[in-house]
């Protein structure tokens, strides 16, 4: 059995997420079904997600590590240290032993720059330009893809994308300079993910070309990308669009990514987007990373809506309670107001309600129920409830076999999904 995580290039990947510890035996018993030609990530999380759970990232790598080993795992593993914004987060995972460093630079987006006329784009192009010293090398290039698209880098695209990314830019390759030191220093090896999907508005062509360019340039050894496709991807639902339209973007997303590098393109926000798998699967030829992070969380409530109905129903209670506050930082579409509260429904009606359950959803499609999103965004707050917390644990901890199997059980259904196009 390895004792360390390895990087894992560009194999397929996924990334499995456990905000409490226990899950890694069920994500171990989806790989062993669904067969072994996508590599996984067991050991995942965000330094946010890690605020919010009160867990530390020695807790994170130990517990997946000794939960992939006691389920007999002996195949390669990956490490994602997600969304990194600071040296502190990459010193502190990069101790651990993680080998894939997700960089997050969104907080220096300028979420509104799509939206910018042409007067007040010059008029921020004028205030950002010392951060883009790029601009020119790019503009007034074409350039043509397999599909017959074209990517204009007009004088507009240029500066569209200074403005919008230009700052975040620069902070990526700073990050991405510090997790080399840190990473050479200790002799380990490592590979970089960019994340720019958490905005508002996709990412185009011009941009992700521009974005990846420099960071190839600047020496990042960027291994996958992840931008913001079109469509809706919110937490803990399917994907929400047009998905013919989507693989037709796939595809020329994925040509760029093959043009200049070659990385996979990432998809994050992944949980249950079954309809766009195959898509996905089939425009990169197999270069791609998926990355789940809630849904493990959610399984584990289904194993306490089997088990203690009572405080599921606790649980359901507090998430409505929390909701509107813990939603802030999250895309999500579902309110309070849409979906009822526990009161006259019984234990199989409170579980579809908040939970959904795969018999009662079309083939292909994944969930599509409001009232999963309000249980995904309040997780932290759930888990470090005093009371609620605790219990949440004693369930799975004396249930476990009910854990592996649902979480076998869903996760099995998304690896599959994604090999339907390979």
């Amino acid at each position: 059995m390895t004792n360390k995580c390895e990087t894992l290039g560009m194999a397929p990947s996924f990334g499995f997420g456990d905000r409490i510890g226990l899950a890694t035996p069920g994500h171990v018993e989806a790989m062993k079904r669904s067969g072994g030609s996508i590599e996984p990530i067991f050991p995942q999380q965000s330094i946010r997600e890690m605020t919010r759970t009160q867990r530390t990232a020695t807790e994170v790598m130990h517990d997946a590590m000794n939960g992939a080993r006691a389920a007999g795992w002996t195949a390669r593993i990956g490490a994602d240290a997600d969304h990194l914004k600071t040296p502190d987060d990459v010193n502190i995972t990069a101790a651990e032993g993680f080998t894939f460093f997700t960089i997050d630079p969104s907080d220096d987006v300028d979420q509104k720059a799509d939206d910018y006329d042409a007067a007040t784009l010059r008029e921020k192009f004028a205030s950002t330009k010392d951060t883009a010293l790029w601009y020119e090398g790019y503009l007034g290039k074409s350039l043509g893809l397999p599909s017959g698209t074209k990517i204009e880098l007009n004088e507009e695209a240029c500066m569209r994308a200074a403005v919008k990314y230009g700052p975040a830019i620069a902070r990526a390759l700073d990050l991405g300079n510090h997790i080399k030191s840190v990473n050479e220093a200790a002799g380990q090896d490592y590979e970089i993910e960019l994340s720019v999907d958490e905005t508002d508005q996709p990412t185009t062509l011009a941009e992700h070309y521009i974005i990846a360019d420099q960071c190839i340039q600047g020496g990042m050894k960027l291994v996958s990308l992840a931008p913001r496709f079109i469509g809706e991807l919110e937490k803990g639902v399917d994907y929400k669009g047009d998905v013919d339209a989507l693989e037709a973007s796939l595809n020329d997303h994925a040509a760029v990514a093959e043009m200049l590098g070659p990385y996979k393109l990432s998809l994050h926000s992944g949980s249950d987007k079954i309809s766009m798998y195959a898509a996905l699967a089939r425009a990169t030829k197999g270069k791609f990373h998926v990355k789940t992070a809630g849904t493990s969380y959610l399984e584990a409530l289904r194993v306490v809506a089997r088990h203690d109905e009572a405080l599921f129903r606790k649980v359901v209670q507090f998430g409505r309670s929390r909701y509107d506050v813990d939603k802030a930082t999250y895309h999500v579409s579902a309110t309070n107001n849409c979906v009822p509260d526990d009161s006259g429904l019984d234990a199989a009606q409170l579980e579809k309600t908040y939970l959904e359950c795969w018999a009662d959803v079309p083939q292909g499609v994944g969930f599509t129920e409001p009232g999963r999103q309000i249980l995904h965004c309040t997780f932290g707050s759930t888990l470090t409830d005093p009371e609620l917390g605790p219990a949440i644990r004693s369930v799975l901890e004396s249930n476990p076999a009910t854990y592996t199997e649902v979480l076998a059980d869903h996760f099995s259904r998304h690896l599959e999904a994604l090999r339907s196009g390979m």
